[in-house]
């Protein structure tokens, strides 16, 4: 992280900026940074979209916090906890590990409490994203027409282009988990995942079904690109995904989906707009044909995965057209 261009978090709607101090490894812990960031003055108007309730002793306020993230609001022997509580004369009441439930700050005065809260989200964003995603967001594209066409497309690769260097059947996609991925999202409880359903049911009724004017959106998986610069040293080939009408419906729902997903704090936003793709082949699955679903983890204390990329120039010559329509309905 450069010192003058430090990460972005936005939380509710504002931005802040996360500083390190220092990162360690605790012992038993899988690399957890013993981050916290710099004091920050709270404004009434930065307070005014907490609740924080006034009590005979003074004020308080319930954080909603994973029980996966409270070692990193506890901090190494209470480090980070204590230091929030001394620079915002609080106490901060964590529940036991692995035991669901709120975080409850409470304090004299009240921005001493708005303090608190902010800093706490600051730390749980900031970890929540070194987590790796548990969930997709994604259209289902495994209609039984597609996985036929799916197959005769493997099927013509193979035939026609087995001894180029590196192209085996392991890098197929299962053609039962064929999707077109909206996004990822890290759901690190019951809670949250409820969450996400029932916010997905939302854009249902707000928009989905009046972009999709309560018919099934037609689209065509037509044409295939390649994730890097180089066809001859590829990781990873997709199939293009278009409206078959040439509007951009599709598009306008997932870029819609993505953006509702981000402003409520369940997802991270990564592109301008959505990439409308299906993977079809990808090196990962040389070894491991589930770890698409993985893909997103931190690399491992022994370096990042490594991958044997294959030549695709000669499936990019013939493939055109080799997936058939599909059927997307505005759900």
């Amino acid at each position: 992280m450069e010192v003058l261009r430090p990460q972005l978090i936005r939380i509710e709607g504002r931005i802040y900026r996360k500083n390190f101090i220092q990162e360690q490894t605790y012992q038993h812990e899988d690399e957890d940074d013993d981050f916290y960031g710099e004091p920050m003055e709270c404004s009434e108007e930065l307070g005014d979209s907490y609740v924080v309730d006034q009590t005979e002793r003074g004020f308080q306020c319930a954080v909603s916090v994973p029980s996966l993230l409270f070692k990193y609001i506890i901090g190494k022997k209470g480090e980070t906890r204590k230091k929030l509580e001394m620079e915002t004369r609080t106490s901060i009441n964590i529940p036991k590990p692995g035991v669901e439930g709120e975080i409850v700050i409470t304090g004299q005065q009240r921005g001493g409490v708005i303090s608190a809260k902010t800093r706490i989200d600051v730390l749980v964003e900031s970890f929540r994203r070194k987590q790796p995603f548990t969930h997709f967001l994604s259209f289902s594209l495994n209609q039984p027409d597609v996985q036929e066409g799916f197959l005769k497309f493997q099927e013509k690769v193979l035939e026609k282009c087995s001894m180029d260097r590196g192209v085996s059947s392991c890098l197929f996609q299962n053609p039962a988990k064929l999707h077109l991925t909206i996004g990822t999202l890290v759901l690190l409880n019951d809670q949250e995942i409820q969450w996400a359903c029932e916010l997905l049911q939302q854009c249902k009724e707000d928009f989905i079904n009046k972009i999709a004017g309560g018919k099934a959106l037609l689209a065509e998986m037509l044409g295939i690109e390649y994730m890097n610069d180089d066809p001859s040293m590829m990781d990873v080939l997709y199939a293009k995904v278009h409206m078959k009408d040439g509007s951009d419906r599709l598009q306008v729902i997932a870029d819609q989906l993505v953006e509702r997903f981000v402003s409520s704090g369940l997802m991270m936003k990564e592109w301008d707009k959505v990439k409308l793709h299906a993977t079809v082949m990808n090196t990962l699955f040389r070894k491991d044909p589930t770890a698409e679903d993985r893909n997103n983890a931190p690399a491992s204390k022994s370096g990042p995965r490594e991958r044997e990329s294959f030549d695709g120039r000669n499936i990019l010559k013939g493939s055109s057209g080799a997936v058939p329509e599909l059927e997307i309905r505005g759900k």
